[in-house]
């Protein structure tokens, strides 16, 4: 699927005003100001390159409630598939009804605008109705999968997110922790024709104001590092991503689009609200991922799970997006050569990737890209100043994109959001702990994170780098290099086939010789994590029964 490479600079900013205020002060920008004696440490030119570089289009969002944004396509394609899985199927008009009858339901329980309501499921239609019942009221959904998440986890959602509803289905109530207080509402006994009584076909309508800053979902964070973090996904976060190219990705009435992640994972709702507020269809998995793979148009996916897939068998497949970790350059040529691939990055925090780049395999890097539509990207050093272009420094993510926060956590709140000084009026920045470091044409080179750079003897080393080499080698899928004491560098590569022996010779032929992990252990895949990346503290368990 060859397409077109087009640069879009947006036209509505003047990078070489001849206004002289302008010049000496400030661009104005949709959304706010570009104020460039913030940036007067850069030389001229690279005022303008950071500028021109780091925004993004201006582009006009359709739409200020996803859920709305569905409501638009149940009305225009009524009879369009909507959601199909193992077998069964509900058209737009159907999943419409089912979710207003359900929004009615949760309106007499009490819910409304800025309730929180824990969507505790598994993949099926009852989970979409779900999500979209909740949306209409004016709360936000807090997915967590059954069977996937602890109890105890699953408690200090509950609590942290001041939950008092619960969407489940009837197979999966005990398996829930039961909370007094806490109503339990089994969306699949809701839905069906025996217990229908009419009420709630008309369209609902909430009692209260939505509008696009008010929360869609909030995300917890796995919780692998410490106690799980919520972050707090607005409706305009999510319109500016999901609503726009490239994240709309193509998206269409007649497309199918695959549903393969955990629906805790924040890029589920790529897939979802994605495929149903740009009139797809959406097909949800079930326990083989690449029969879904096979029978579907687009593809949202981490690197580890696509590395998985047969891509022979997925010839069918038109797009393909993948995020969530770094992406090796050999599966983004394997798939890129009959598909159009994007690589794609972005944290939770600022809603599910802010930099997209669409791939091709001539081109001379394999980046992450260039701001999404709305949406700024600063390369800033350790205080706060701009680099220079070309120099690797932290990146901080601005606009549309930045998320309302942390639930009910003040301090890291304060530590990762701030005010951002380039765009003014109010505005925040997130820090993302990705470095990075901008290309000669405006595309950002991702160079790990800030904490997978380590010192093993002394010496400096970028894990990230040592991973990539290793993904270079022809047979390799996967690969991460690890940390496991201050004198010693372990790397875990998969399939089993590869010889360690050639792997370390490879590495020392690309890197100095202090970055030769002390083993490289194949294994047949590497272990994932439920969110489908690489599970390191696994790997770790495993590397200390190797080393000690």
């Amino acid at each position: 699927m060859n397409e077109p490479r087009v640069n879009v600079i947006p036209s509505s900013i003047n990078l070489f005003s001849t206004n002289t205020q302008t010049r000496n002060q400030e661009i104005r920008i949709p959304g706010g100001t570009f104020i460039k004696k913030e940036v007067k440490n850069l030389s001229s030119r690279d005022q303008l390159l950071f500028q021109r570089f780091g925004q993004g289009p201006i582009q006009k969002v359709p739409y200020k409630l996803i859920h709305e944004a569905f409501e638009a396509q149940a009305s225009a394609n009524p009879n369009s598939i909507a959601v199909e899985h193992l077998g069964e199927s509900i058209t737009y008009k159907e999943l419409n009804d089912q979710a207003n009858k359900l929004a009615f339901k949760l309106e007499r329980e009490g819910v409304g605008k800025g309730d929180n309501v824990g969507l505790f499921m598994k993949r099926s239609i009852p989970m979409i109705v779900g999500i979209l019942a909740i949306l209409k009221v004016g709360a936000a959904y807090v997915p967590q999968y059954v069977g996937v998440t602890p109890k105890k986890q699953l408690l200090h959602i509950i609590d942290e997110a001041s939950i008092k509803v619960i969407l489940t289905m009837e197979d999966l109530i005990e398996d829930i922790p039961l909370v007094a207080g806490c109503v339990y509402m089994a969306v699949d006994e809701m839905m069906k024709p025996d217990i229908e009584n009419g009420e709630g076909v008309e369209p609902y309508k909430s009692k209260e104001i939505v509008d696009g800053n008010d929360r869609a979902f909030i995300i917890f964070t796995s919780g692998t590092t410490g106690p799980p973090n919520g972050v707090q996904v607005s409706h305009r976060n999510v319109c500016n991503i999901l609503l726009t190219a490239p994240g709309n990705l193509g998206m269409r009435p007649g497309l199918k689009v695959g549903q393969i992640l955990n629906i805790a994972f924040d890029m589920m709702a790529w897939e979802v609200l994605g495929c149903l507020g740009n009139g797809a269809t959406l097909v949800i998995r079930g326990k083989n991922i690449q029969e879904t793979v096979e029978k579907v148009d687009i593809v949202i996916s981490t690197p580890s799970i696509l590395s998985t897939m047969d891509a022979e068998k997925c010839k069918n497949v038109k797009r393909v997006a993948v995020a969530g970790e770094p992406c090796p350059r050999t599966l983004a040529d394997k798939w890129g050569a009959f598909c159009a691939f994007h690589n794609s990055c972005g944290p939770t925090e600022t809603t599910i990737i802010n930099t997209a780049q669409r791939y091709y395999p001539t081109d001379e890097l394999l980046t992450i890209g260039k701001p999404t539509p709305n949406n700024t990207v600063y390369i800033l050093d350790k205080n706060l100043k701009p680099c220079p272009i070309g120099e690797i420094g932290e990146m901080w993510a601005g606009g549309d994109c930045v998320t309302l926060g942390y639930l009910g956590n003040v301090k890291l709140n304060k530590a990762r959001y701030k005010p951002d000084p380039f765009l003014g009026n109010g505005r925040k920045m997130f820090r993302t702990r990705d470095l990075g470091r901008w290309t000669a044409n405006g595309e950002l080179e991702h160079f790990g994170r800030t904490d997978d750079q380590v010192k093993i003897k002394g010496f400096r080393i970028e894990l990230d780098s040592v991973s990539a080499v290793l993904e270079s080698i022809p047979s390799c899928k996967r690969a991460v290099a690890l940390k496991y004491d201050s004198k010693t560098l372990i790397a875990f590569v998969s399939p089993e086939t590869i010889d360690e022996d050639k792997a370390k010779e490879e590495i020392l032929d690309a890197l100095p010789y202090f970055c030769v992990p002390e083993r490289i252990v194949p294994m047949k895949e590497l272990p994932m994590t439920s969110r489908g990346k690489i599970d390191k503290r696994t790997l770790m368990n495993i590397a200390k029964n190797i080393l000690r």
